[in-house]
């Protein structure tokens, strides 16, 4: 049986200073990420990018730095598979973007839509990131940092 990756767009929003966005999930104790989220039927990348950032943070101030040419997978963990989709995706398939934030701190509002992705967010040096995200994360998160490096 073919295991099926639900589509997905990852976002590594770099401000000013080259520190990179993350924000604690809610439904998730002490689990921090970069936004991310599905890609429609019929969307595109760059759209998808400022789409999810809308709302999961609230705006869209931003401009594409880069977009990784090649698709990074990752499973779920069996313990929480149920969670996800019904069961239906083993995990996701994400085109990471890298996005330069061109508004200000106030123009963030995780709670612009409901349900809020995030409880609380900050910015972080890209390279420090890794302690703070979910175990199952972890290897697209060192593959993402390795490649985008550039940017913070």
């Amino acid at each position: 049986m073919t295991k099926l990756y639900r589509p997905c767009v990852g976002i590594a929003l770099f401000n000013q200073e080259g520190k990179v966005f993350v924000g604690k999930r809610m439904d998730m104790e002490n689990a921090w990420q970069m936004p991310q989220g599905g890609i429609d039927e019929g969307e595109d990348i760059k759209t998808a990018f400022y789409r999810e950032m809308k709302e999961e943070i609230g705006t869209d101030k931003a401009d594409i730095l880069e977009i990784l040419d090649t698709p990074l997978r990752y499973d779920f963990p069996n313990t929480l598979r149920h969670n996800f989709f019904d069961s239906l995706y083993a995990g996701q398939e994400q085109t990471w973007v890298a996005g330069r934030f061109t508004g200000e701190n106030s123009d963030i509002n995780i709670k612009a839509f409901d349900p809020p992705e995030f409880s609380e967010w900050t910015w972080k040096s890209l390279e420090t990131i890794l302690d703070l995200i979910v175990p199952f994360k972890k290897e697209i998160y060192k593959d993402v940092i390795k490649v985008f490096t550039r940017y913070s």
